[in-house]
């Protein structure tokens, strides 16, 4: 008979910044909670390819080259239109 144990699985929080400002003071307060093991530090990566698809959306957009749908049903008015 095999006795086994299960230990209680980490979680893990996400908290995402709009600035690097705080990032240093964030990671200092949360090192100083009970329970808390350990504070990283992760970028997402975004391949070039889709780095410069959002930024010709964004300029796009500024010019207001854009499609504007405010319902579902404008939406799917637009996408039958294609």
């Amino acid at each position: 008979m095999a006795i086994t144990t299960s230990l209680p699985q980490p979680s893990h929080l996400i908290v995402t910044l709009d600035s690097n400002a705080m990032v240093s003071d964030i990671k200092k307060a949360l090192r100083l909670m009970r329970g808390v093991v350990s504070v990283e530090m992760a970028r997402e990566s975004i391949s070039p390819a889709l780095r410069a698809s959002i930024k010709k959306a964004r300029k796009e957009s500024e010019k207001g080259e854009t499609i504007v749908c405010r319902t579902p049903e404008e939406m799917q008015r637009y996408f039958d239109s294609l």
